[in-house]
């Protein structure tokens, strides 16, 4: 991952907090105004500190076109401004380095990641009901929901008080309606819908 960002103790906190995790390699740190002059790294996506001057109306550009980028936000008011310009996601800046290396990799495999603040900027309207063939009712939600957490048949019934037979019945239908063949496939395609949050 590659960290961009105008201060540099900032670039140098978020690196510090990633430091000796066998799931992230930061290859660089750089300010936005030096990205067209750095050398190609290989990276596979940004964490950008978006910096406090969006919340000032200044405009905002995505530091990297090429990559997935996920922006650390200074607060709420920055996230439209962030997502309108084309990142990936969108964190607030007091993550757990457990939460921003999930987001990053989530990110790098084209997922939407947001803060849970931020949940409701995603768009999950009619256009999104209607890329499905069938829509997921209420029930299905709750139990993808779950899915989304992990868990398992047995565990989402005792969750929802309903029969080890329902919640199979229930997981079989929602890999049906999201032309899935497995689990995880199901909750990767749902993400992409904008059907549910990681």
């Amino acid at each position: 991952m590659q960290i961009v960002g105008d201060d540099a103790l900032t670039r140098s906190g978020i690196a510090g907090l990633l430091a000796g995790r066998e799931d992230i390699l930061v290859v660089g740190q750089l300010e936005p105004a030096a990205i067209d002059e750095a050398p190609a790294l290989e990276a596979d996506v940004v964490a950008w500190d978006v910096g406090p001057a969006v919340s000032q109306g200044w405009a905002i550009q995505l530091p990297r076109q090429d990559l997935p980028v996920l922006a650390l936000l200074w607060d709420e008011s920055q996230a439209e401004a962030a997502l309108a310009a084309g990142a990936r996601g969108a964190l607030l800046r007091d993550v757990s380095a457990d939460r921003l290396a999930a987001a990053l990799s989530a990110a790098a495999r084209g997922l939407v990641v947001l803060d849970d603040a931020l949940e409701g900027m995603l768009p999950r309207t009619r256009e999104v009901e209607e890329a499905l063939p069938e829509q997921l009712t209420p029930r299905e939600r709750e139990v993808l929901g779950l899915l989304a957490e992990g868990l398992s048949n047995k565990a989402i019934a005792s969750r929802l008080g309903i029969s080890d037979h329902t919640a199979k019945f229930h997981v079989n239908a929602i890999l049906g309606k999201l032309g899935a063949e497995t689990r995880t496939e199901a909750i990767v395609h749902a993400v992409r819908l904008g059907l549910i949050l990681l």
